[in-house]
């Protein structure tokens, strides 16, 4: 029986889906933490459900947020979603699909839970290889965080425990955090990462999201189980 605690934050795509699967692999009781922040591709709260139910996990939280009234981004204003980009364009500029401080905000929700649930382990699946520039994905950003949360808390600086935030796929290419995926089990089909969905669900295909997906999934020599509009 696992005997310690995790926080996951999980959307409900192929990172966080992964990382949860490694953190269950570790022996960690699975706490995910998801968040209803005004995105427009809501599929992702239905795909995290069931990432949470197949994984076992003890619980899954999900938390409403309204950083639709706060804007600028694509993903929870009235902003076009970039489609068709190359990997260079991809790769290098902050793409105005990045809501601001959104992974501070979640890391300072999933910091109060672990507090709360006595838990040490917050696990975020971010990744600096094969991601879209996302200034909160980088190791520094993690690194700095995690001497925040051990600053901030009572937990921490009473000495009960050391808050760790952990990366696992931090340095990993999505091919290969499809195939370690694999490896543990997950079922991609429950996983949704389209930023522009269509009303039926379907994945757009042109998004940067699914660029990076389908590109994951073609590397790793991987069957995509995505259903995509194109």
């Amino acid at each position: 029986m696992p005997d310690k605690k995790a926080v996951i934050l999980s959307s409900g795509g192929i990172d966080s889906t992964t990382t949860m699967a490694m953190a269950k692999a570790e022996n960690y009781a699975i706490y995910s933490l998801t968040f209803n922040y005004g995105q427009r591709h809501t599929p992702e709260l239905e795909a995290a459900k069931k990432v949470a139910h197949y994984f076992a996990a003890k619980k899954h939280l999900v938390i409403s947020i309204d950083l639709r009234s706060i804007g600028g981004s694509a993903l929870t204003d009235d902003i076009d979603v970039p489609k068709g980009r190359d990997d260079h364009a991809i790769r290098y500029g902050i793409p105005v699909t990045y809501v601001p401080a959104r992974n501070t905000i979640f890391l300072s929700y999933a910091l109060a839970w672990a507090e709360v649930l006595q838990a040490s382990d917050i696990f975020i699946g971010v990744n600096s290889i094969d991601y879209s520039g996302y200034p909160d994905c980088r190791p520094e950003f993690i690194a700095a965080y995690e001497r925040l949360a051990n600053l901030a808390t009572k937990a921490a600086v009473e000495g009960k425990v050391i808050m760790k935030i952990k990366t696992p796929l931090i340095s990993m290419t999505k091919a290969d955090i499809i195939k370690k995926g694999i490896e543990l089990g997950v079922d991609y089909s429950l996983t949704h990462s389209c930023y522009d969905p269509s009303l039926e669900g379907k994945a757009c295909g042109l998004c940067d999201s699914c660029i990076l997906r389908k590109k994951g999934f073609r590397e790793a020599a991987i069957p995509d189980p995505t259903h995509y509009v194109t």
